[in-house]
């Protein structure tokens, strides 16, 4: 399938195995990287802070802090992949990981615990370096899929983290949890090291992508700037709804001692229903067009929002947050996609960096709206607030392709 404007220049022989090694190291870092999520709190408890407001308090900090860290540098660091290697960009990510997370397995104050989780999203990056990667060197009549595979891997070890957090501390310690997950991690380092093949970066590239910036060496910049847009808005749909759910469900449900599981339950249902739909919407996508994908996704996950807001009983909010994770499960790796296919490979890296530190904004955005929305207006302004998003984000990038289609004949359904 031809694509916009750009070539296959680079396209790697090496993909699928690059494919295989990427796809199991995202899995297994982002494992390591979660599964502090239910004893955070209990590990700042032991590192001094006093009182629930501050365990919460420092809590959050810690947790926020590599996020933080990770949105301010990842165009950074696709900006050096495009100019140095994006191997080299996994290897100093995985190892600069395995000894930040292996480090706070021994701090011996708060203080020290936010400083390494800034340093982790500082030298981290893991798994969106391997986006990146399997991006650029797919062919582009199979990224979709590619991308798909790689968005399920991602998925489904934030899923397998927290329950592995909840079950290793109270066997081997909650120091001995980092230390063995700096460990996992290193193992993906050396995999990392050893299995990925990147072509040969020629001379002339590197010269080439430093008189421009990477943003001014883009044709046509509408479809990038709709995709940064739309992956901003999916984390923040996806993550708009966390702060409440637990309240929510706490509404829904007679039996009060059932409340927590529910809730665990519905936070994992879209993640279940986004691991089993990302690689068959990419493939999709892939013969349809992406962007069609993209619409499609949009729509049909702001018209399952609207019931989530009138649910009587739990199991009905399980099954609807499962049906939006299928529908937004094709999501990224079609917003990824249609990036691919519009900048050249030159400069992909840094603008698909752009597009992860956006997707952090909504991360961040998403938790503090919601959150303020279900406090002041009540729970189901959250979902029909989402809900007018998710479906004003279908209808701009219906007009931004659909103008595109009449002004450019020539690539009219190649995204």
């Amino acid at each position: 399938m031809a694509q916009d404007g750009t070539e296959q220049s680079a396209y790697n022989v090496h993909w699928r195995r690059n494919l295989a090694v990427c796809f199991a190291g995202s899995f297994s870092t982002l494992i390591a990287m979660t599964l502090l999520l239910p004893f955070l709190p209990l590990y700042v408890e032991q590192l001094g802070a006093e009182g629930h407001a501050a365990i919460v308090q420092w809590s959050g900090i810690a947790y926020g802090a590599t996020f933080l860290a990770a949105a301010l540098v990842a165009p950074l660091w696709g900006r050096l992949g495009d100019r140095y290697g994006r191997k080299l960009m996994l290897v100093r990510a995985s190892f600069g990981m395995a000894i930040c997370m292996s480090l706070t397995g021994i701090v011996e104050s708060v203080w020290q615990l936010v400083l390494l989780r800034l340093l982790i999203g500082f030298a981290g990056g893991y798994s969106s370096g391997s986006t990146i990667l399997v991006a650029m060197q797919t062919p582009k009549d199979r990224s979709g899929w590619a991308l798909g595979v790689m968005s399920s891997g991602i998925t489904a070890g934030s899923l397998v983290g927290p329950l592995l957090g909840g079950a290793l501390p109270p066997l081997i310690g909650i120091r001995a949890t980092f230390l063995l997950s700096g460990g996992v991690i290193f193992l993906a380092f050396l995999a990392t090291t050893f299995l990925i093949k990147e072509n040969p970066r020629p001379p002339a590239a590197k010269t080439a992508a430093k008189p421009q910036s990477g943003w001014s060496q883009i044709p046509d910049k509408r479809p990038v700037v709709a995709m940064l847009a739309t992956g901003m808005l999916l984390a923040f749909a996806t993550m708009s709804i966390e702060p409440i759910i637990t309240v929510y469900v706490q509404q829904l449900i007679e039996d009060q001692s059932r409340v927590t599981m529910v809730a665990g339950v519905v936070m994992s249902a879209a993640a279940l229903g986004a691991i089993l739909s990302a690689s068959w919407m990419g493939k999709l996508a892939d013969r349809i067009g992406h962007w069609n994908v993209v619409v499609a996704a949009l729509s049909v996950s702001a018209l399952l929002l609207i019931p989530q807001a009138f649910v009587t009983e739990g199991w009905q909010l399980i099954g609807l947050r499962f049906l939006m994770g299928l529908a937004l499960g094709g999501l990224l790796p079609c917003i990824t996609s249609v990036i691919r296919h519009n900048v050249p490979d030159g400069v992909g890296g840094n603008v698909l960096g752009l597009s992860i530190s956006a997707q952090y904004v909504g991360q961040v955005a998403g938790p503090l709206l919601g959150g303020f929305a279900g406090g002041h207006f009540g729970m189901r302004s959250v979902f029909l607030g989402t809900s007018v998003l998710m479906a004003g984000g279908a209808a701009y990038n219906w007009i931004v392709q659909s103008r595109r289609t009449r002004n450019m004949p020539a690539q009219a359904g190649k995204s």
